[in-house]
């Protein structure tokens, strides 16, 4: 095996709203003496999730086996009303998580829905963010596989239908559904701004770069990531024989036989450190070589519960010591990263 270059896409890894969830998440680890639970992995990435049970994190799928006046989160893939409310009754607290982005499909839901819309929804069935939001609007709401298309959808008017999508979908399963539903329904409601989440689009676009000159490419992350999974699909759409893996120990040798250059990059939910291993498994001859598609500078601020409750901490501790005065920014979160975050709970 001699690899003479890797192409790194840029960007890749977390995105803003994995970087809020797991800093939020780990705020509460820092907070709390007892035992913090999770409905559902904060992100899919099992490297993360271990990382946050390493710590004391106790991950649950029914808000029932959360000890009452216990904390909780809720993940970053959005909960049903109904998982927030029994959370909001059985917790001590309650801090949500949800990407923002999600929540936005979910107001959508709910606007469309009260309008007397049938909503086509197009999701992954069984994955969180797809229940969640179904669970909105269960009557009006029929979730179509990409691959299925709009075979198990019976409008009741087919002059009132919209058309909403899972945040982490392909941009390919998107737009194939959307061109079935357009000619079918030419009154078609469609949100004004993409349900797709802007880095599961940059990433896709940054893979597509890779696939057109490398000879295999490489995507970490993990298996119940669904935005990873569509970088797989992207890159092979492209011709481009690609693999997902978890880290750099499940790379096989015999998918670098012939390949020379090999593209790397990560789903939303993976850690830096992971590509970074991955590379040093390659130790490519002729260096690495960025791939720059876009520059990403969003940023989602602390849950506003969690951001409260920071901010009362931060003024009872400056009350122990005699200063006096509101700090200009008691939750400097932009300060660090959701890497040094999870350095932290090794600490």
């Amino acid at each position: 095996m001699t690899v003479t270059r890797v192409l790194l896409a840029e960007p890749r890894g977390f995105c803003a709203g994995v970087e809020m969830a797991i800093k939020a998440l780990t705020w509460m680890v820092r907070i709390f003496d007892g035992p913090v639970y999770c409905f559902h992995d904060i992100v899919h990435n099992k490297w993360v999730v271990q990382a946050f049970e390493e710590a004391g994190v106790t991950f649950v799928e029914s808000i029932d086996d959360v000890p009452l006046g216990s904390p909780v989160m809720l993940s970053a893939h959005g909960s049903a009303p109904e998982v927030i409310a029994a959370a909001e009754e059985r917790a001590g607290i309650t801090i949500d998580a949800v990407c923002p982005l999600v929540t936005k499909v979910h107001h959508e839901v709910k606007r469309m829905a009260a309008k007397g819309y049938d909503i086509i929804y197009i999701g992954h069935e069984g994955h969180q963010e797809a229940i969640g939001t179904v669970a909105e609007a269960p009557e009006s709401i029929t979730l179509v596989e990409p691959e299925d298309g709009l075979a198990n959808f019976a409008p009741k008017d087919p002059e009132k239908v919209a058309l909403l999508a899972q945040t982490t979908l392909g941009v390919f399963e998107w737009e194939n559904v959307k061109m079935q539903a357009e000619r079918a329904y030419p009154a078609l409601a469609v949100a004004r701004r993409s349900d797709l989440c802007y880095a599961t689009t940059n990433r896709q676009s940054a893979v597509k770069a890779l696939a057109q000159d490398s000879d295999v490419v490489l995507v970490v992350g993990s298996t119940t990531s669904s935005n990873t999974r569509a970088l797989v699909r992207v890159a092979r759409e492209m011709g481009c024989d690609a693999h997902r893996i978890d880290d750099a120990f499940q790379i096989d040798d015999q998918w670098l036989e012939k390949a020379a250059v090999v593209g790397v990059t990560a789903g939303a939910s993976a850690p830096d450190h992971l590509i970074e291993e991955v590379i040093e498994y390659l130790s490519p001859t002729g260096g690495v070589q960025l791939v720059d598609v876009v520059d990403e500078d969003e940023y989602f601020p602390l849950p506003p519960q969690l951001r409260t409750m920071l901010s009362v901490l931060a003024n009872l501790v400056d009350a122990g010591f005699g200063r006096s005065g509101p700090r200009k920014d008691p939750v400097p979160d932009r300060d660090w990263s959701a890497s040094e975050a999870l350095a932290v709970l090794g600490s």
